[in-house]
């Protein structure tokens, strides 16, 4: 088994079928679907155990506390031991292509150590690409090189990872904390590694009301700590400087929300200038966003 399609969930049994549908379809089988529920309480365990008699590719299913999408991805990943790991919310489909073009892709690139991965378009269901396009087909270079700092290729792309680059960078877990931001492992991943970019849609999704997209603000001020660890790398050298101001204010801000000091704040980090010159700013973000909960 080459590649391994992992699905966070937590009580969305109305949406996976849509997406076991779609794997289905599939034009090569070589993968499995693993599916880490993090604690639903809507029926999810029944009717992955329905799919699982009927289903034509192997489905596995594990079940957690709740925790966060994070902390379901690391458990999942820890059992993973095929090649690929591709991530698929449990709210959106894949492409009937999407297996076969992951491996024709891979085959090209399994060799090289320095690629960690490899990012493809998202579409929304009317066919729309999720933000730009990548400026040349095949372009390789990290997350920050092209994502971050590139040609305003922010928007959410199909991730696949070589495993081990995965296991070799978990995500962090905080006490008491279910949301973390993914790129704050993208970023770390980026100064490591390279990823494969490729102009071909294979992953159909939307943000649903309720989803943890589109509600992100509020879950960022409810697991302020990650927050603060994510702006801590945006600051770092190889960013735009854009970047790194926009990290500034929020490693204030949410570490005012963590209920840190601005001293101990200033006094944590590693770009103590910069932050400095962002305390009015993450003071104002933290006053502003506190006044909209």
């Amino acid at each position: 088994m080459t590649v391994t399609v992992l699905t966070p969930t937590f009580n969305r049994g109305g949406r996976l079928e849509k997406l076991y549908e779609s794997l289905k379809r599939q034009s090569c089988k070589d993968f499995e679907w693993l599916v880490v529920d993090d604690g639903s309480t809507d029926g999810t365990d029944n009717l992955i155990g329905q799919l699982q008699e009927k289903s034509e590719f192997p489905v596995r299913y594990i079940y957690k506390s709740n925790g966060g999408k994070h902390t379901a991805l690391n458990v999942g990943i820890q059992t993973i031991c095929s090649e690929l790991t591709f991530i698929v919310d449990s709210d959106d489909i894949v492409t009937d292509d999407a297996i076969e073009s992951i491996l024709k892709i891979h085959k090209k690139y399994r060799e090289q150590n320095n690629i960690c991965g490899y990012a493809f378009l998202r579409a929304f269901p009317d066919g729309k690409v999720n933000g730009k396009k990548f400026d040349i087909d095949e372009q390789i270079g990290s997350y920050i090189q092209v994502r971050v700092n590139g040609n305003d290729t922010s928007a959410d792309k199909a991730e696949v990872f070589k495993t081990y680059c995965l296991k070799e960078f978990p995500f962090p877990e905080y006490p008491n904390e279910k949301f973390l931001g993914e790129d704050l492992v993208w970023v770390r991943i980026a100064r490591k590694y390279e990823m494969v970019h490729i102009n071909k849609v294979i992953y159909i999704g939307n943000y649903l009301e309720g989803g943890l997209t589109n509600n992100r603000r509020k879950h960022n001020i409810a697991s302020p700590v990650g927050c603060v660890h994510r702006a801590e790398e945006f600051m770092e050298l190889d960013l735009k400087i854009k970047y790194r101001i926009k990290g500034g204010l929020q490693y204030i801000a949410y570490g005012k929300f963590a209920r840190f000091s601005v001293v101990d704040l200033i006094r944590k980090s590693k770009h103590k200038i910069l932050v400095i010159a962002c305390v009015p700013g993450g003071l104002f973000l933290h006053s502003r966003w506190s006044k909209a909960q």
